[in-house]
């Protein structure tokens, strides 16, 4: 039998589900009769190519099967792609346009800035990011390479419910947040990518699904390892792939299949989210969301209380009680639960139930 298991509402790298920790355990030192781990494998050997690209056809598979896309399998995580994608796409002439929605849009804005051109097609600074900016406020420059948008803030908490349509001008989204958290129609992005430690695995694997036009052709100017199509035409297999880490994920997926889906997977972080701005909603200022509530995030929820010296007391108690992660990101304070697809029901329930009492005991 398991010791109790925490209550974790890290935001990345975060929970991963039980039922794929215990088949990875199972596995771990004999992988299917081999005799050894599939991290001591050779990422060239049939045994661990088999896991490799069945990862990337379920990944394709959950997302309706979109004809022209491929998976790349990279490292660096979303940060990198910060780079990667000015370097590959931004050539004289041409700018990229940036939806400012806050700490990360921002990171992946300064990034290109040292490559290329950058505009800025919205914003939402003026509400400090606790508010989106609507899909019509979007202006995208006359001679942009791409739009890029971050799909959902992880430490302001605001999440994209739509997306814009920008007819010639690719879309690419990091979505490393919210991925497979609810039915996506691929033909709306050009390209999205993701770090696994959030929704789709562990940390050390990055995901990039676009179509393949995108990923070919690019400048020879920039090194082997930042080149898309050095990815595309090895099959994400150049060099060593992080193999324990695109295993995992690949149980992850398997995971979300045996959930019935993205359909069933949106509707279960639905009643996860909902309970906590319930909580909020119905306190009477006690706790107070910080996010407009037509972009609250349904991965990561954003909350305050009256005062700092309360809120240090709200996680002093809560962690006594079990729960990890609920203090809000360092850049911003306040408090914050992220919800992704493994953290169950369960956890969300009992931090209801702990934030009621609290507010019982403390209002």
């Amino acid at each position: 039998m398991m010791n109790k298991r925490a209550f974790n509402f890290n935001a990345g790298p975060a929970a991963l589900p039980l039922e794929v920790l215990e088949r990875a355990q199972a596995e771990l030192v004999d992988y299917k009769g081999t005799g050894m781990s599939i991290m001591e494998m050779s990422h060239r050997g049939a045994v661990y190519e088999s896991v490799h690209n069945e990862a990337q056809e379920r990944l394709l598979s959950l997302l309706g099967n979109p004809k022209g896309y491929k998976v790349l399998f990279l490292q660096g995580g979303a940060s990198t792609q910060f780079a990667m994608i000015p370097m590959n796409f931004l050539s004289a002439g041409v700018t990229g346009s940036y939806v400012n929605t806050g700490s990360w849009a921002k990171k992946a804005i300064s990034e290109a800035k040292i490559i290329g051109e950058t505009h800025i097609a919205a914003s939402g600074e003026s509400s400090k990011f606790m508010k989106l900016p609507s899909l019509s406020e979007i202006e995208i420059a006359e001679n942009a390479a791409y739009l890029h948008m971050t799909s959902n803030e992880t430490i302001e908490g605001t999440q994209f419910k739509d997306f814009p349509d920008t007819g010639n001008t690719p879309l690419i989204v990091d979505m490393s947040s919210d991925i497979l958290s609810r039915p996506l129609d691929m033909n709306k992005f050009d390209m999205i990518y993701a770090g696994a430690q959030k929704n789709l695995g562990p940390s050390g694997v990055t995901v990039v699904i676009a179509k393949e036009e995108m990923l070919t052709g690019s400048p020879k100017t920039i090194p082997s390892m930042l080149r898309y199509d050095t990815f595309l035409g090895n099959n994400s297999l150049y060099n060593t792939p992080p193999s324990f880490g695109i295993y995992l994920m690949n149980e992850v997926l398997k995971w979300i299949e045996e959930q019935g889906g993205l359909v069933q997977v949106e509707k279960a972080n639905e009643k996860k989210a909902g309970s906590i701005y319930q909580v909020i909603d119905e306190s009477q200022g006690f706790y107070r969301g910080c996010v407009d509530a037509e972009d609250r995030s349904r991965m990561n929820v954003t909350f305050r209380l009256a005062d700092e010296a309360l809120e240090k007391e709200f996680i002093k108690q809560s962690e006594k009680e079990g729960f990890i992660g609920i203090k809000g990101h360092r850049s911003v304070g306040g408090l914050r639960a992220s919800i992704y697809n493994a953290v169950p029901y369960e956890s969300v329930k009992a931090l209801t139930d702990f934030m009621k009492e609290f507010q019982k005991i403390n209002g």
